[in-house]
């Protein structure tokens, strides 16, 4: 057996949707570090739809470099669904999950494998220790995203976490035993437990092309998350109905007692406007709370498929 065949596999998992610019500046970086890292790399590209020159640029590494496959989605499925299918395809000893746009610093994969290696963790994750370069309006929202949800879930999410990671292959079957269509990966890295240690690096911007996360699509996915780890919001729905209906049972009394002692009959018609525009108001709020884990449920009973496979190598 020779030196090759020893060595243990990593497979790199990279979800793309239109990167035709950034694929072979990723694909160069990863070669570069390869004679650092004390494994033989294997690409899994998942294309996620793309409407550019992606799968084109995918199917000519791949005939040019052995340890180059992809798969290529019949549509735009997400990158949740990217990052399972690329789970999927791996058959590596470890598995890393990674950005093709660069802002995840290649750099770190041989200390991250090492660690992991070592047997001291079973995943080795980054996150990042500023927002330099971000909108501050979206920083502060995304920070407070952390911290509401660490609040209202028993999941801790790590502030700042990046899908960067290096994780064993007990820890990866571990995920796809979870096989949920509403899928939030963060959560699910934390849920599924295993130790694991975060090693934190400056934020760094793209390499080229433009981010497909939109801040409503951000937007979106924060609430997936909360669907899909929290129950909280269905008890303050809870919590807000007994307090409305025992407002409203003081209010009726206080209104009888007035009427008995001084008989008089007062428009009031501001203040009961007021009242049902507030009690309308948080129906309608908790009927969008439970309407939208109904939504959950919905999908979840269709069993459809994560994602459809339109072409693979």
């Amino acid at each position: 057996m020779n030196q090759e065949e020893q060595r243990k596999t990593l497979s790199l998992v990279v979800p793309v949707h239109n990167e035709e610019d950034t694929i072979h500046l990723f694909y160069n970086a990863i070669e570069e570090i390869k004679p650092k890292v004390n494994a033989t790399i294997d690409f899994h590209f998942i294309d996620d739809g793309s409407t550019d020159k992606t799968l084109s640029i995918l199917r000519d590494l791949a005939e040019k470099d052995e340890h180059v496959h992809y798969v290529s989605f019949s549509r735009n499925f997400g990158k949740e669904a990217g990052l399972y299918a690329g789970l999927q395809q791996s058959k590596g000893d470890y598995v890393a999950v990674m950005d093709v746009d660069l802002q995840d610093p290649p750099e770190l994969l041989p200390e991250m494998l090492n660690e992991v290696e070592s047997g001291e963790y079973d995943a080795v994750g980054t996150r990042r220790a500023d927002r330099k370069g971000e909108a501050k309006i979206r920083s502060w929202f995304s920070s407070q995203f952390y911290k509401w949800m660490n609040k209202v879930s028993q999941t801790h999410l790590v502030d700042g976490a990046r899908d960067y990671r290096v994780m064993t292959r007990q820890m990866v079957d571990a995920i796809l035993s979870m096989t949920e269509n509403q899928r939030f990966s963060k959560g699910i890295f934390t849920w599924v437990g295993f130790k694991t240690k975060y090693i934190p690096f400056e934020n760094r911007e793209r390499v080229a092309g433009n981010t497909s996360w939109s801040f409503w699509s951000l937007a979106k996915y924060a609430v997936e998350g909360i669907v899909s780890f929290s129950t909280m919001p269905l008890t303050i729905v809870t919590f807000l109905g007994l307090i409305t209906f025992g407002a409203s049972i003081l209010a009726g009394i206080f209104i009888v007692i007035r009427a008995l002692i001084s008989n008089t009959s007062v428009a009031g018609w501001p203040s009961m406007v007021t009242i049902m525009l507030f009690i309308g108001g948080i129906q309608m709020l908790s009927l969008g709370i439970i309407g939208r884990y109904i939504a959950a449920i919905f999908m979840e009973t269709k069993k459809r498929p994560i994602y459809i496979a339109k072409e693979e190598k």
